[in-house]
């Protein structure tokens, strides 16, 4: 069953763990929404667009008498005139139009044919509005539900979140591996850096063993993390791990 204004509705939905859940409504509104609107505050709200080449167009309906006419509707002929151009050229007389929320009759005499060829380099047309609508708790879940993996090591449950890089909340985790000889102020002058660079968060830990602050960083679905070390003092390098892979590498400070 559908809405009173929907020509059509679909759901979309991820698979989980919870089996398959929607995130998103999507009703068509068809024209519904912008006709509505017209019928009740007069305005035009249609959209223009123009022809890759001039049409020759048939004309063939109604247009009012304004001889006879005229005198008839007084202030309301334009708009008597319009509503009845609008008409389908099957259309008999009398028939009743509704101006402004008043009926009006228009006779036989009122009107007369309209035929003629008109080149036309566009047309005015309704449009249409497809409406999605977003359960963002429910996707945001999911994204946690599919990066959320657990594994083992050591006998131990080991929780990794295995977030798209383009999503993270945090981007880099800076860690000394000690907080001395010169370590900490290195790694927190490397954590001070990243955070200085356009659209790029970093945070600094330098509380318990580093094996517990890469665990703590794989949890959170941090993806880089950086850590300074003796060598770090020596030739400004750290190590970089991978949150996915394990794999670690030096690189120099100033190409992070």
């Amino acid at each position: 069953e559908m809405a009173h204004y929907a020509t059509d509705c679909w759901d979309a939905e991820i698979l989980g763990s919870y089996g398959w859940i929607e995130c998103v409504g999507i009703a068509h509104r068809g024209c519904y929404d912008l006709e509505a609107h017209e019928l009740f505050t007069g305005k035009s709200l249609r959209a223009r667009r123009d022809f890759a080449e001039p049409k020759e167009v048939v004309v063939d309906g109604w247009t009012i008498d304004g001889a006879v006419a005229g005198p008839t509707f007084r202030s309301l002929a334009n708009k008597v005139k319009t509503a009845v151009e609008k008409l389908p050229k099957s259309v008999s007389f009398p028939h009743t139009l509704d101006i402004d929320g008043t009926p009006i009759t228009v006779e036989k005499q009122h009107v007369k044919r309209l035929q003629r060829t008109e080149t036309v380099t566009g047309e005015w047309y309704i449009p249409h509005v497809v409406e999605p609508a977003f359960g963002i708790d429910r996707i945001i879940w999911h994204i946690l539900d599919h990066a959320y993996q657990e594994t083992t090591k050591q006998d131990d449950i080991y929780t990794l979140m295995k977030l798209s890089p383009n999503i993270v909340p945090v981007d880099y985790a800076v860690f000394p591996l000690f907080e001395k000889d010169g370590m900490g102020e290195i790694a927190r002058s490397v954590n001070q850096q990243l955070n200085g660079k356009t659209g790029i968060v970093s945070t600094y830990d330098s509380s318990g063993s580093i094996g517990r602050r890469y665990a703590r960083a794989d949890e959170i679905g941090i993806p880089i993390c950086v850590t300074v070390d003796h060598q770090s003092v020596e030739d400004n390098t750290v190590t970089i791990r991978d949150r996915d892979t394990g794999e670690q590498k030096r690189v120099s400070i100033v190409d992070l």
